[in-house]
Formats: C-alpha cells, sequence, structure tokens
C-alpha cells in the first residue's frame, strides 16, 4: 500500500511539471507572460489547441488548459490588445495535432 501511496506521489508530481495549464489575468502587470490573438496561422509563434481536461496537457507543446485560479497555472497570461505589446503571438487551433511553435526561438517563455 505504501508503495503504491509513493508512486501515486511521484506521479502527480512528474506531471505537473510537464502540463502547460494557464491562467488567464486581467492586469498586465501580473503576468509571466503577454500573449496577442492574430488572424493568420502564419503569423504566430505558436498556435494552441484548448484542451477540456488537464490531463491532456502537454510538455510545452501549445496543448493548453485554462485553469479556474490562478494558483493552478503553471503560468498565468495576459491577453495584450495590441501585437506590440506581446512577449508571445498565438493562433488558436481546431484540432490537437496542428498544435506547436513555429520556430524555437520564444519556447522559453512558456517554461
Amino acid at each position: 500500500m505504501y508503495r503504491l501511496f509513493a508512486l501515486f506521489i511521484l506521479l502527480s508530481i512528474f506531471g505537473s511539471t510537464m502540463a502547460q495549464k494557464v491562467y488567464s489575468l486581467e492586469y498586465s502587470n501580473q503576468a509571466d507572460v503577454k500573449v496577442f490573438v492574430v488572424k493568420y496561422e502564419n503569423q504566430a509563434d505558436l498556435k494552441v489547441f484548448k484542451v477540456d481536461y488537464e490531463n491532456q496537457t502537454g510538455d510545452n507543446d501549445g496543448k493548453w488548459f485554462f485553469t479556474d485560479y490562478a494558483n493552478q497555472a503553471d503560468k498565468k497570461i495576459y491577453f495584450v490588445e495590441y501585437e506590440n505589446q506581446a512577449d508571445l503571438k498565438i493562433f488558436f487551433v481546431n484540432y490537437e495535432n496542428q498544435a506547436g511553435w513555429k520556430e524555437k526561438k520564444k519556447m522559453h517563455l512558456m517554461y
């Protein structure tokens, strides 16, 4: 029983470090990353697919789960109004297999 409990704890810790759980803030000064949603896929640094469940998130591969509370998130983001205010430009895709980075130079923003 003890081994099973220890395994569960380890898997929980490992799983939470790989997740892309994000929380959308109301104020930009609280954000880890400022994000702008572009109109066209080819303008984006990252193509994002919103997953329905926390266990469907990926390891910095564009599969995001939006949390209900800031303390549950790995990254706190703020959606800016203008492109030049953003650290990261994203495009929301309709299918999971479309998610991912265009270039790897901004990947560090979501670690």
